[in-house]
């Protein structure tokens, strides 16, 4: 928790990320750099199939809609903050030469995603109304 703290700060402050170990090779910070946009890009889709849901949706029960558009838009919140997140963790790893870090966060995504499509075929299907 304490590292994830920190990582917080360092969000803010590329200056302190700069000063930490020696300067990569610059298509590596670039290419880093396209993986947190492909993650803000992802975040932008579920933010807006969240709102789509919530929107054009009128007829589904209130609880169905807004779970759904909860679900989608709270993914879209946490794919941003890890995006960040994961780019100063790799961006720090390759200034010290070492591993880029691991994640689970792309499975759980995927999950919730998956699960999300899967709810919404199901209402669709049997065309639940309000």
């Amino acid at each position: 928790m304490i590292d994830f703290a920190r990582n917080v700060r360092l969000w803010f402050s590329p200056a302190e990320v700069q000063d930490d170990g020696e300067t990569p090779d610059y298509r590596f910070s670039l290419a880093n750099e396209r993986t947190f946009l492909a993650w803000l890009r992802t975040a932008l889709a579920l933010i807006g199939g969240g709102f789509a849901v919530d929107q054009f949706l009128p007829g589904l029960r209130w609880g169905w809609r807004v779970g759904l558009a909860l679900a989608l838009l709270a993914s879209g919140a946490l794919c941003a903050l890890r995006a960040v997140n994961h780019w100063v963790r790799c961006e720090r790893a390759m200034r010290r030469g070492e591993d880029l870090p691991v994640s689970r966060f792309p499975a759980l995504l995927g999950v919730v995603v998956a699960g999300v499509a899967v709810v919404m075929v199901v209402v669709v299907l049997l065309g639940w109304e309000g």
